[in-house]
């Protein structure tokens, strides 16, 4: 596994402390080496070094066990790449790792960089020859996966150049989270589900990713980017064509991906003239988080004083097709919320007919499905129930599921799980090239309208829960943003 990137915080946060959890589980193949790339000069002892600080920092299984760790850093190495003649050291590298651990030509490429390296990146390993003789070759592709339709084409153009579609992975971590996973599992694995899992009987579906941080220090990506290219284009897509999706004749990973295009291509298009009626910009002003007094978006360090990025989105969406026709999709993500969670909600329709009185039920709220991604990862169900007094009186109660409380185990890193079925081959979590092109086809027309001007950015303070536009948004129909 060649890591490019290798310095940089992505490496240190995710990509090894999942490789060692990966080795203490014994997931890892026998025959199996890291090949850390980056411009910075360096030992491989120097880098194994930082490492060990990076794992006893950020991995989810502390203490480090430093048997285990001492084991697995053995398979480390490390190439400095300050130039592109440097990839001609890394390939010597790699011949001799085939040799000395049997890899047989099998290498995985991680592209761990900022997307400006990606193609000089993937350019070098064809010109150099970084692909083995013999075995198999992959690369996993970080987002942002381009800027927009036409960079994300041309991206995918650049790797076509030396890999095919089947080898390229590009890699949403959304989609290796437990109870993302587990939404299928959910629809395709219980029989009750799916039957009333149609417009039929679903009144709306709403989809948050609520973030309390600011940008942290990503001033220069995020002033760029903004919300719509960051979370919603990517993550909230995904999440989307999930809960949307037909069932797939199988789960395989071309089955699953068949089915989540279907849903994308479904999508109702937003136009530049409709951007001001169905979606809500906002950037947050000072506030507080826990207590603590914040800035805000243009004070950060780094950003604009007059900048126009949005860190809050609200959408309503349609999807055209037989089972949802006219069942609306909210979806809202944003930075300085008041509180950090991401989850789906299932809200069904109310009983067709009220046989108890409203004196009765007084507290009920409609049934509600809600899948919480993260940071508690579970499902919860709301029923309505008589309460245990005398005379009659209903109550909605919930039904909950926690992953820890009911199989005491800790949910594996959705980098550990998307590391080892790339190492495997299993492309079921990764998105294809037309999930991405229809995912860009889908917000390209919004964005084109919002600097068109046709939607003012609102403000919202740091610790609310967006703009009053948002509320607006959604307040038209009657209904109101779940309050996670």
């Amino acid at each position: 596994m060649v890591i490019f990137g290798a310095s940089g915080d992505l490496t240190a946060r995710k990509l090894i402390p999942a490789l060692y959890n990966l080795a203490l589980q014994r997931l890892l193949p026998a025959s199996f080496a890291v090949i850390g790339s980056a411009r910075r000069q360096m030992t491989a002892h120097e880098f194994r070094a930082e490492l060990h600080d990076a794992v006893a920092e950020h991995s989810r299984t502390r203490p480090i066990n430093e048997e285990v760790w001492a084991a697995f850093a053995r398979s480390i190495d490390y190439v400095a790449t300050p130039s592109e003649s440097a990839y001609d050291d890394l390939r010597q590298v790699l011949t001799r790792k085939d040799v000395e651990i049997g890899a047989n030509g099998n290498r995985l490429f991680y592209l761990a960089t900022p997307p400006a390296a990606y193609e000089p990146i993937i350019r070098a390993i064809g010109a150099h020859g970084l692909r083995g003789e013999t075995g198999w070759s992959r690369i996993v592709v970080e987002k942002p996966y381009g800027h927009d339709l036409q960079s994300a084409m041309q991206l995918t153009s650049v790797v076509h150049e030396v890999f095919r579609e089947d080898e390229v992975f590009r890699i949403d971590h959304y989609l290796g989270k437990e109870t993302v996973q587990n939404i299928l599992v959910l629809r395709f694995a219980n029989a009750i589900f799916e039957p009333i899992w149609t417009r039929q009987y679903v009144d709306h579906v709403q989809i948050t990713a609520a973030e309390t941080i600011g940008i942290e220090e990503r001033a220069g990506y995020y002033d760029s980017a903004g919300a719509m290219r960051d979370i919603v284009q990517n993550h909230l897509l995904q999440l989307l064509a999930l809960v949307g999706m037909e069932p797939p004749a199988a789960f395989d990973d071309r089955s699953v991906r068949d089915e989540k295009v279907k849903i994308l291509r479904a999508l109702r298009p937003i136009t530049p003239h409709e951007v001001g009626s169905l979606t809500v910009r906002g950037q947050y002003g000072p506030g507080f988080i826990a207590g603590e007094r914040v800035v805000g978006y243009r004070k950060e360090p780094g950003v604009a004083p007059d900048s126009n990025t949005e860190t809050f989105v609200a959408l309503k969406c349609f999807v055209d097709n037989w089972r949802w026709e006219g069942t609306p999709f909210y979806i809202r993500t944003g930075k300085r919320l008041p509180k950090r969670t991401t989850e789906i909600a299932i809200r069904f329709r109310v009983a067709p007919h009220r046989i108890f009185t409203r004196e009765t039920s007084t507290e009920l709220e409609p049934n509600e499905l809600v899948l919480r991604i993260q940071p508690d990862e579970g499902i919860s169900l709301t029923i309505a129930a008589k309460v245990p007094v005398q005379g009659f009186s209903i109550r909605s109660v919930n039904m909950d599921f926690g992953y820890g409380a009911s199989f005491m185990v800790d949910a594996p890193d959705a980098y550990e799980t998307l590391i080892l079925d790339a190492l495997r081959g299993d492309a079921t979590l990764f998105t294809r090239r037309d999930e991405v092109e229809q995912q860009w086809s889908f917000v390209d027309p919004i964005i084109a309208g919002w600097h068109e001007g046709r939607q003012e950015l609102a403000t919202y303070p740091a610790g609310s829960w967006g703009p009053e536009q948002a509320e607006a948004l959604i307040a038209r129909d009657g209904r109101k943003w779940r309050r996670p």
